[in-house]
């Protein structure tokens, strides 16, 4: 292990018990071994959704704002430990500084928001036609929730699972992607702290209740079967829901599924191209276009594209390109190699259909150890080819329209259906974006780019996006299971809808 990355994971309360094992760890910013860590046998990840299990079955009957000091207690420790977290995610995911900042602080919004929901977990009272009758719901925990995430939010998406899902009264077990294990390492030694924390406090908490599963698809593939596991929710490609969603309702588990975002965006005439243009530009090159939410194509009209895509090609020419802890970098490396070669095989194919590319070359920091490019701005003459393709790498295809609504109809012409957004000023083309007849995303926004949300909404999207919700609005109720509840204080035995029973 590098001497940097020991320091940094010592003092993020990492111990040496998990390293020196057979994954190794590559950082996408040099190319250079960082670290070789131990993994989780398959009878060893059983064994741990077993024990989640046993402490789901204590902790469901501790009262929830008992519960939300927990999540309370793991949110000082964030704060703590934003910094030195925050940079780890730089070092393993190859993410700027203040993006990686900026995913811890995530982290803390969600952890602030669980607590205030841990008393907010209302149910319904409804009017019942039967007199001297009430009818209401209520909403349980649900048990053991699986969580599998990816590579480019490597802790953030952990935790709008995990502290909703704790303070819903539920276990959870997780499986963090096999390319960052030190930053899951490091986020999981920080929930440790706000354990012993927890019960120096005096609170009861049952072992077990958090557990980590480190390894690849074996692992995977263990947390999805298991039939203690109630709720698995699922971050990465389209492909990989495709196979975990069958898998769970062959046992009648939940599924929670954030999958691919083929995300697109649209200047109308109206539009305010000084703004369009920095919301295009951090939505397409940030996070070197490995983002579920990262801008793919863009739709200008005609009477604007001369004067706004040349300016947009000189943004993606003096963007700095380099190591993410440098000063004034804004692209960070690619992965690995593999994203590297879909990269070029994307630009390839949008080549031979007719595209003309800006941008697109490799840059030379650490030779061919590490993969940076410059990102890539392809004008293409019809919605095809690549374009109807998630490339997970900063390529943007941009495109003419004449039509609002054929524009619209072109955003919606692909399978992924998570994000989406209009730069107008024009109320009308702004509402007819966001209604029934617009947008058929779980995200369309107007006036900012389609990248980013806060926690207070609820983030998903729809067709091979998966469907699912995390963090905000009522997404909590994923992680809780629901009882329709009717009390007789009567004396007599009301059936509804008429029907008639006597003895």
């Amino acid at each position: 292990m590098s001497a940097g990355t020991r320091i940094l994971l010592e003092s993020l309360g990492v111990t040496s018990g998990h390293t020196g094992g057979t994954l190794k760890v590559h950082s996408p910013n040099t190319g250079e071994l960082i670290a070789e860590v131990v993994e989780t046998s398959v009878t060893e990840a059983n064994a741990r959704i077993d024990a989640a299990h046993q402490a789901y079955l204590q902790w469901r009957l501790i009262p929830a704002p008992k519960r939300g000091e927990l999540v309370r207690l793991f949110g000082e420790e964030l704060r703590a430990h934003k910094d030195a977290l925050g940079k780890l995610v730089s070092v393993e995911a190859g993410k700027i500084t203040s993006e990686g900042l900026g995913e811890v602080q995530e982290m803390i919004d969600i952890c602030d928001f669980a607590v205030g929901l841990s008393r907010q977990l209302y149910g319904l009272t409804i009017a019942t036609e039967r007199a001297e009758h009430r009818m209401m719901e209520t909403w349980h925990p649900l048990g053991v929730v699986g969580i599998i995430s990816a590579f480019n939010f490597p802790v953030a998406v952990w935790a709008w699972n995990a502290c909703l899902a704790l303070v819903c009264g539920d276990a959870i077990v997780w499986k963090p992607s096999e390319k960052t294990p030190l930053t899951a390492l490091a986020t999981h030694a920080l929930f440790e702290r706000a354990i012993a924390k927890y019960k120096a406090a005096g609170y009861a908490i049952p072992e077990g209740l958090s557990a980590l599963l480190i390894g690849g698809k074996a692992v995977g593939e263990a947390l999805v079967d298991h039939d203690k596991v109630a709720l698995v929710s699922a971050t990465g490609s389209t492909a990989m829901g495709r196979a975990v969603g069958p898998k769970l309702a062959a046992r009648f588990a939940r599924a929670l599924l954030e999958l691919g975002g083929n995300n697109a965006a649209i200047i109308a005439p109206s539009a305010d191209l000084d703004l369009s243009l920095r919301g295009v530009a951090f939505a397409a090159m940030g996070t070197a276009g490995q983002r579920c939410t990262t801008l793919r194509r863009l739709f200008v009209h005609d009477s604007i594209y001369d004067a706004f895509v040349p300016r947009l090609k000189q943004a993606y020419g003096s963007v700095k390109v380099g190591h993410p802890l440098e000063d004034g970098t804004l692209i960070g490396p690619l992965i690995d190699a593999q994203a590297f070669q879909n990269f070029e095989k994307a630009l390839d194919e949008a080549r031979g259909v007719g595209g003309k590319v800006t941008g697109g070359e490799r840059v030379d920091i650490n030779g061919h150890q590490s993969h940076y490019v410059r990102p890539a701005l392809v004008e293409m003459d019809a919605h095809m080819g690549p374009v109807l393709r998630e490339t997970f790498a900063p390529i943007l295809y941009v495109m003419r329209y004449s039509d609002i609504r054929g524009a619209i109809d072109l955003q919606n012409a692909v399978g992924a259906g998570l994000s989406s957004s209009i730069f107008t000023n024009d109320v009308r083309e702004a509402e007819l974006f966001m209604s029934v007849a617009g947008s058929d995303c779980g995200i369309a926004n107007v006036n900012i780019g389609p990248s980013g949300a806060e926690i207070g909404g609820a983030f998903g999207g729809e067709k091979e996006t998966g469907g699912g919700r995390e963090s905000g609005s009522d997404s909590w109720r994923a992680y809780m299971r629901r009882a329709t509840n009717t009390i007789n204080y009567g004396t007599t035995l009301p059936l509804a809808q008429g029907v008639k029973f006597d003895v």
